[in-house]
Parts: structure tokens; C-alpha cells; sequence
């Protein structure tokens, strides 16, 4: 024990270390927020999507030459989030439908880009940086962790300014939309809000696994309470505490940052679901 707060404190004194676990923190904790609300409308699964089309976007990006790839992964996440949840409802193909085909054809075409148009001689290394997130995390510059930490602080900001509103299209949106609520606006500020997200959580715990950080604290802190602030509340704080605890782990052991942060997410909800039943909380 001693040997690892020792550990602990050596590592600490490296500022890319540093940046990991304030970037971690924030992506966390912006990913908790909208997580109850995308549980709750059954979009539990749109995080995946999503992340799959960041990741041909990055593909595109970095075939393209792109030295900051944020140009073209942001606006084409934003715009495959506007276009599965404000269009939801319009179009013939529905819900996960949708999300399941943008997804699958977006996984694809990236990773066939990337090995037609290879940047380097470890195309597959690449791949699983990106899908998995590996020690992305720990060669954050100074420049991302400030971009992340304006962009979480905008995520924080509108869901507190709209709370009330996204509280009201979470449980019912026609009714919502019948007492004056601007529905689709408040859509589009959800899907921008997630696609900015799924763009910070990449390099934390990969494509493949974004969908787990926005949905396991959401639904750990389902099993500990049962009204929307107190889930809400209780799902940013589990969602911190595990992202935290995961960067931490994964330094000490050298294990795969992303990965560790689900695996410890997947224990907490495992916690959660026993303590809720037995207290008969569920």
C-alpha cells in the first residue's frame, strides 16, 4: 500500500498525468449529466453510434491530412446527433434502427479508409488506440486539456440553464411541446451537447466503449434512487469517483485506460444493483 501511494505521488509530479485526470474528471462528469436522460428515452445506445462516426470522421481527418482532426470529427458527430434525435420521429427508419446502421457503416468505412490510405506502418495499432482509447488519455497536450475543460464547461452550463426543460421532454414531449416548449430546439441542443461528448470521451475510453461511460453511472444511480435530480446528482458523482479511480488504476498497473474505467464502472453497478435490493430500493 505504501508503495503505491508512493507510486502515486511520483506519478503525480508529471504534468501529463496531471492533465489525464482533470480531462477524466470532466468528460465524466459532462457524460453522467446527459446519461439519465438518454436512458430514459430509450437512446441508451446512441452514444455508440455516435462514436462510430467520430471515428470515420477521424479516419477521413487524418487521411485528409488534417493536422487538428477536431475540424472535421465535431461538425459530422453534431450533425449525425441532430439528425437521430431531431428527426427521429420524421423519418421511416427509427430509433435504434437508425443508430445501429449509422454505426456499423461508419465503423466500416473508417477502418476500410484507413487501411486503403495507411499514415503509418501500424495501421492496426492505430485502430485500437482509437476504438479503445490504450494511453491516449496520458499524451494530452496543454491545448486539449483547455479545449476540454471550455467545452465541459459549456455541456455543465446549458444542462443547469435548461434543466427544467430537459427534465419535461425526458418524460413526456408531446405534452411538453402542448405547454409551449420549444421540443425541437431543446432536441438539438441535447444531440449538440452529446456529440460534443462522444468527441471529448474518445480519447478517454475509446470508440468502442463511450457508450459504457455515459450509460453504467446512470443506471447504477437508477438502483440507489428514484427522482430525477437526486439520479441525476448521484449518476455525476459515481461517474467521477469511477473515472477517477480507473485513471489511477490503470497507472499503478499499466492496464489499458479505457478499459479500467468500464471495469470499474461495471463493478459499481454491480454494487449498486445489490444494494438497491436489498434495501428494497429498486
Amino acid at each position: 500500500m505504501i508503495e503505491a501511494f508512493e507510486k502515486l505521488s511520483l506519478y503525480f509530479t508529471f504534468p501529463f498525468v496531471r492533465y489525464a485526470l482533470i480531462a477524466g474528471t470532466l468528460i465524466a462528469l459532462c457524460s453522467s449529466l446527459l446519461g439519465v436522460t438518454l436512458v430514459l428515452r430509450r437512446f441508451s445506445f446512441i452514444g455508440d453510434g455516435l462514436s462510430h462516426v467520430a471515428f470515420g470522421a477521424m479516419a477521413v481527418a487524418t487521411v485528409a491530412g488534417f493536422t487538428d482532426k477536431m475540424i472535421i470529427i465535431l461538425p459530422v458527430t453534431l450533425l449525425s446527433a441532430i439528425l437521430l434525435l431531431c428527426t427521429e420521429k420524421k423519418v421511416k427508419i427509427k430509433g435504434d434502427a437508425a443508430i445501429a446502421m449509422i454505426s456499423i457503416a461508419s465503423l466500416a468505412f473508417g477502418y476500410l479508409i484507413m487501411n486503403i490510405f495507411p499514415q503509418t506502418s501500424n495501421v492496426s495499432g492505430d485502430v485500437c488506440t482509437t476504438l479503445f482509447g490504450s494511453t491516449a488519455i496520458l499524451t494530452l497536450t496543454t491545448t486539449e486539456v483547455i479545449f476540454s475543460a471550455i467545452l465541459s464547461v459549456v455541456v455543465v452550463s446549458a444542462f443547469i440553464i435548461f434543466y427544467n426543460k430537459i427534465f419535461a421532454i425526458t418524460f413526456d414531449e408531446d405534452f411538453s411541446r402542448t405547454c409551449g416548449v420549444k421540443v425541437t430546439a431543446l432536441n438539438f441542443l441535447i444531440a449538440s451537447l452529446i456529440a460534443v461528448i462522444i468527441v471529448l470521451a474518445m480519447k478517454l475510453v475509446g470508440s468502442l466503449l463511450i457508450s459504457a461511460l455515459v450509460i453504467f453511472p446512470a443506471l447504477s444511480a437508477m438502483r440507489l434512487a428514484k427522482n430525477f435530480k437526486k439520479v441525476t446528482i448521484i449518476s455525476a458523482i459515481i461517474s467521477v469517483l469511477t473515472s477517477l479511480l480507473g485513471i489511477i488504476i490503470s497507472i499503478l498497473f499499466g492496464t489499458p485506460v479505457g478499459a479500467t474505467i468500464v471495469a470499474v464502472d461495471v463493478i459499481v453497478f454491480g454494487l449498486s444493483f445489490a444494494f438497491g435490493a436489498i434495501f428494497n430500493l429498486n
